[in-house]
């Protein structure tokens, strides 16, 4: 299953926010569910401007639902340094960081860019209807938890998270206690059949270098994972299990 299937599956009216929108891969269908309000964040100035002009295209304009911020998402305000690596002249906008620099992986085919962002809490917003969030941080996904932590309290929304040794070791373990401690269930999906995260082989299932020229990764590569909040788990993922 995929992040914007499970978001529609358990859509309820309200804010959805999404954390490292790109170019709008995810921010577009989210803002076409009903009784929307979609908080996308992205930090990096090209990406950022690349989602606004396609939610221009799929939108006419901006639509009014939609609220995009070039900022980060942290556990404090300020402001950050976000690294992208640039392999053989080529950005690697999917890798851009504000949890690592890439000093260890410079050569001469690599180098890195780096840009001044703006940082910000979500428990800042204020949000009081909070229904889902996507987060895609390479690495920055512990320090956005902290810093939602109220939200994430007071509203309960489903999550969904892509999280990656690779970006930051020991985050597979990290993420998935914290939100364990804030009373959710964190799962991952895997041929069709959902698992409880003490299912996850590391060895097996997170294997991939953190070197941006080096492709390669474990077969099944799982990085994708859901969280729903105990409370109402049971019911959510029959409703998954149902549409399989």
């Amino acid at each position: 299953m995929d992040e914007m299937t499970f978001h529609t599956l358990l859509h309820r009216p309200g804010t959805l926010v999404d954390v490292g929108a790109h170019d709008g891969l995810i921010t577009i269908p989210l803002a076409r569910l009903p009784a929307s309000r979609v908080l996308a964040f992205e930090p990096l100035p090209p990406a950022f401007a690349r989602l606004q002009a396609a939610l221009r295209d799929a939108f006419g304009e901006v639509p009014p639902q939609v609220e995009c911020r070039a900022a980060a998402l942290g556990d404090h305000a300020g402001e950050i340094t976000l690294a992208m690596p640039v392999l053989d002249g080529v950005a690697q906008e999917q890798w851009a960081s504000t949890a690592k620099d890439y000093a260890a992986h410079l050569s001469a085919r690599v180098t890195v860019e780096r840009f001044a962002v703006p940082l910000l809490r979500l428990d800042d917003l204020g949000l009081t209807d909070l229904t889902g969030m996507k987060v895609d941080a390479e690495g920055a996904e512990y320090e956005i938890l902290r810093g939602s932590r109220e939200t994430l309290l007071r509203c309960r929304p489903v999550i969904t998270l892509e999280v990656e040794e690779r970006h930051r070791e020991g985050s597979t373990w990290a993420v998935p206690a914290y939100l364990d401690a804030l009373g959710y269930e964190v799962l991952f999906e895997l041929d069709g059949a959902w698992h409880p995260l003490d299912a996850l082989d590391r060895a097996t299932m997170q294997r991939a270098s953190p070197d941006p020229s080096v492709f390669e990764a474990s077969d099944p590569y799982v990085f994708v994972f859901y969280a729903l909040p105990r409370e109402d788990a049971g019911a959510m993922l029959a409703r998954l299990r149902g549409a399989a």
